[in-house]
């Protein structure tokens, strides 16, 4: 059975405000998707690496990839006009050339931070229960609000879950769940867990972490050289 690590990485990066596409913003002399890159690189049960890339940095990729020594990538796909979109091309691409029971995992590109053990887990519970969604905790108070100025009430956090990336799911199963949702309409859902739930399906939990981060506004930045610089403070005491 494959494991294929797929990347999202076809976002223009608005919100951040910034002329060229955040996953490809240098940060510490790496662009954030190198980061990415390497974190499915170097982990042993990661057999192959697939991108979906926005449109016109196909080549920049691919000359970033050699630049570092990505060899588990193995396919560039185009982006498309959103999330869902994007996704589904990701998925039928690798139906292409993988088994159905075959494993993919979907992680956002911006999340350059993934660790080795988020990437087990999230291996681990698919062969155990069909599927996994990375999570964290909700450690904070949640309000109900309808003009996003009051609150209307609260809603109890242990019921709640932060969803993060990877989503892994066996390659069968999400393309076919991607065909029924264009057969039944649904083409702009926010994640893949979501589309999920939308499509009736049972999803399964695996662990994040805090450090998991997804880089979308220039404070995200600021906490990703954080962490390196800490990441590095722990090796130089080591």
């Amino acid at each position: 059975m494959a494991n294929v690590g797929l990347l999202i990485a076809g976002g223009s990066g608005n919100r951040m405000g910034q002329s060229i596409p955040k996953q490809f913003l240098t940060v510490n002399e790496r662009p954030v998707i190198v980061y990415t890159l390497e974190a499915f690189q170097k982990h042993p049960e990661i057999d192959a690496i697939a991108v979906v890339c926005i449109s016109g940095w196909e080549s920049i990729l691919q000359a970033y990839a050699n630049q570092f020594n990505i060899t588990k990538l193995k396919h560039i796909v185009p982006g498309g006009e959103n999330g869902q979109d994007s996704i589904r091309a990701g998925v039928y691409e690798l139906e292409k050339h993988y088994d159905s029971e075959d494993i993919v995992l979907i992680h956002d590109a911006i999340r350059p931070l993934v660790s080795a053990d988020i990437i087990s887990n999230c291996v681990r519970t698919t062969k155990e229960k069909g599927n996994a969604i990375t999570v964290i905790p909700c450690a904070e108070a949640m309000m109900k609000t309808e003009d996003g100025d009051s609150a209307i009430g609260s809603y109890p956090r242990d019921m709640l879950k932060r969803t993060q990336t990877p989503q892994a799911f066996h390659i069968g199963d999400i393309c076919d769940v991607h065909r029924r949702a264009v057969a039944a309409g649904v083409t702009n859902s926010v994640a893949s867990c979501t589309l999920m739930i939308e499509m009736g399906e049972q999803v399964y939990f695996s662990k994040g972490s805090e450090k998991n981060i997804k880089l979308t506004t220039v404070e995200d930045i600021d906490i990703f050289k954080a962490l390196l610089m800490a990441k590095r403070s722990d090796w130089l005491k080591g």
